[in-house]
């Protein structure tokens, strides 16, 4: 290869790093407000931007009054099951049911989602992000978020016990962006007990992608009546 052709290939990559390094730089950090962050985990409030002030029936219902014991008892009621498609399920049979959150997980989340939800603004979602360090450049991440509106709790599960590899440059995205799955998903989302799930209808191409069962939706008042009772705070 001629001087000419290697200085030319140099430009090209160098322009392509920098531009790569530009765009990542450019992208968007959602607002928040932090409500607990350790060096590995948070629960934060972040702003919703499909909420528009000058529509008030598409507002969350926030903020909203829940001990830290009802919402220890919605998330171990959370199950998720590794998705199959048909073949699979004929080779291996159903994957084993697995709750969402360990006991240790459920006791660092409770309080503090307790706490978002008495703070929670109208356009605000609460979000958490859990994080299990393998080693310098690899985690176990389990995120999402949750809002509450009428009488109903929409519960999001962006990740679920993925092994995210930290990328030696450009944008680390599992931390930013909790509600977003880092890759295709690979889990189907449950609720313990079934009758207080709401069912919502998916498009065939969620179900191809296995993003039918990643939400769940509860009516609030079967689980914890008592939160339907109390008056949400203004």
């Amino acid at each position: 290869m001629g001087l000419k052709a290697v200085s030319e290939s140099l430009t090209l990559t160098v322009t392509f790093t920098l531009a790569s390094l530009f765009l990542g730089c450019a992208i968007p950090q959602v607002p928040f407000r932090t409500v607990y962050e350790d060096p590995v985990n948070y629960v934060r409030l972040e702003a919703d931007d499909e909420v528009l002030p000058e529509w008030p029936p598409g507002h969350h219902a926030h903020p909203k009054v829940f001990t830290a014991d009802q919402v220890a008892r919605i998330l171990k009621g959370m199950i998720a099951q590794e998705h199959r498609i048909w073949i699979q399920k004929w080779i291996q049979d159903e994957a084993p049911l697995v709750p969402v959150f360990k006991d240790e997980e459920v006791a660092l989340l409770a309080p503090q989602i307790a706490e978002a939800f008495a703070t929670a603004k109208y356009n605000e979602r609460v979000t958490f992000y859990l994080s299990q360090p393998q080693t310098s450049v690899k985690r176990v991440i389990t995120s999402g978020g949750m809002y509450f509106r009428n009488n109903e709790l929409h519960v999001i599960l962006g990740n679920w016990q993925f092994v995210y590899g930290i990328p030696t440059y450009g944008m680390i995205y599992d931390r930013r962006y909790p509600m977003r799955p880092t890759a295709a998903k690979g889990f189907d989302l449950f609720f313990q007990p079934a009758e207080a799930v709401i069912k919502q209808r998916s498009s065939l191409w969620d179900t191809l992608l296995a993003n039918t069962k990643d939400e769940l939706v509860i009516d609030i008042g079967v689980i914890v009546p008592s939160a339907v009772a109390t008056a949400t705070i203004r």
